[in-house]
């Protein structure tokens, strides 16, 4: 993704990527910033949202993989980033075998 500050994002994508390191997650940063969007604390979510802005949320959203979001933070981002109004949330992913 362009735009993105990538060491602005390494310290959430230490403590939400922990199986990589922040390198290897910081290659994908919109899945560290889905990451965070889907089981961040508060905190680390208002400076998410800070750091990167809606725009970049939105997108993230637009692209996000199967498994990325449980039910329950997919229908708050759409909600929070008014894609959504209440009861018409999109579906989430789904993965698909060919």
């Amino acid at each position: 993704m362009e735009g993105i500050d990538r060491d602005a994002l390494r310290p959430l994508a230490s403590k939400y990527i922990w199986w990589k390191t922040p390198e290897e997650a910081l290659a994908l940063p919109e899945r560290v910033i889905a990451q965070v969007m889907n089981i961040g604390d508060y905190d680390d979510v208002q400076a998410l949202v800070r750091q990167v802005g809606d725009a970049v949320l939105r997108q993230v959203l637009a692209h996000a993989e199967a498994g990325q979001f449980t039910a329950r933070s997919w229908a708050y981002w759409h909600y929070r980033l008014g894609l959504a109004r209440i009861g018409h949330v999109p579906a989430l992913p789904v993965r698909r075998v060919a």
